[in-house]
């Protein structure tokens, strides 16, 4: 396992710009569709809204140190878990909602919500338990990470293209209207090519060394869809919001994190090959968790007939 951080992905300036030009259009076209009614909907029934945040900022970050503990992986692995887990919300998971019927004017708003909030909990939650754990602490030591750097490097890529997307559909709301299916579609397109365009530009490498990093994605996966459904079990929410929480704080947003991967740990490998990997799984997990859900009704009488 020793060598995994000596390998390098293919992933130029021009790679890493492109992700950032992804990133930016995806988090513009999120704030087109934004409307001031689904934020009203979160302020008068903010219980599934905090539930959601509590479960993607605070719970999995804690969730994921007990992981790394228990497991022990290499420590740059450790750290590129940590560092997804801290992320907010991935790019997709309003597309996920809405097709495993879930409530999608709650994951949008979560979205938004966890997107503002990751310039100050993205960088804390990483920093907290990558310190907390020794290995990845000694690893940290040596970077010499800096908090405000980080934060700004998620201001640039995440919140500026949203707060200006906020700013058009303000400012313009029928040409944002019509403007944003073909963002929201084309941003999708864009950003799962970009994946597998740089999954083929790396697929020996993957193939070499995607051992390492297989189950553990699969089970950080895991924990983040099933801890994120639990928390609305527990706080009593109805079907609907569940499947949200599952889907907004199981889907993580990979590219955000390898962004930061390619700023401030040089393409570290061990980092890499999980977020890279991250990035790949949880779309065919979230997917497959939403075609499955599709087909499953949210309404409590029809659970209750198919149950008897």
């Amino acid at each position: 396992m020793q060598d995994i951080d000596a390998i390098r992905l293919n992933f130029s300036a021009d790679s890493l710009f492109l992700l950032n030009i992804c990133l930016a259009i995806i988090m513009f076209g999120i704030a087109l569709e934004i409307r001031f009614e689904d934020f009203k909907i979160l302020l008068k029934n903010p219980k599934p809204a905090v539930l959601g945040l509590f479960s993607q900022f605070l719970l999995l970050p804690f969730l994921s140190y007990l992981l790394i503990t228990l497991l022990r992986p290499q420590p740059s692995i450790a750290l590129g878990m940590l560092l997804v887990a801290a992320c907010p919300g991935g790019n997709i998971s309003n597309f996920m909602s809405h097709l495993g019927r879930a409530n999608t004017a709650l994951s949008v708003g979560l979205t938004s919500v966890a997107t503002f909030l990751s310039l100050i909990m993205t960088p804390l939650n990483f920093k907290l338990y990558g310190s907390l754990y020794e290995p990845t602490a000694s690893l940290l030591n040596q970077i010499q990470l800096d908090f405000w750097d980080v934060s700004k490097t998620v201001f640039l890529i995440i919140l500026a293209p949203l707060a200006i997307g906020l700013w058009v559909q303000y400012r313009f709301p029928k040409p944002a209207k019509k403007m944003a299916p073909y963002f929201r579609i084309g941003s999708i397109l864009l950003f799962i090519g970009f994946v597998l365009i740089a999954f083929k530009n790396n697929f020996q490498v993957f193939l070499d060394h995607i051992h390492l990093v297989l189950g553990l994605v699969f089970f950080h996966n895991l924990i983040a869809l099933l801890s994120g459904y639990g928390v609305g079990v527990l706080g009593g929410l109805e079907i609907r919001d569940r499947r949200t929480l599952a889907i907004e704080t199981g889907i993580q947003n990979s590219g955000l994190g390898l962004v930061l991967i390619f700023a401030f740990f040089e393409g570290l490998g061990g980092m890499a090959m999980v977020a890279a990997w991250w990035g790949i799984w949880h779309i065919i997990s979230g997917l497959a968790l939403a075609g499955y859900w599709s087909q499953k009704p949210t309404d409590p009488l029809h659970l209750k007939e198919q149950s008897t």
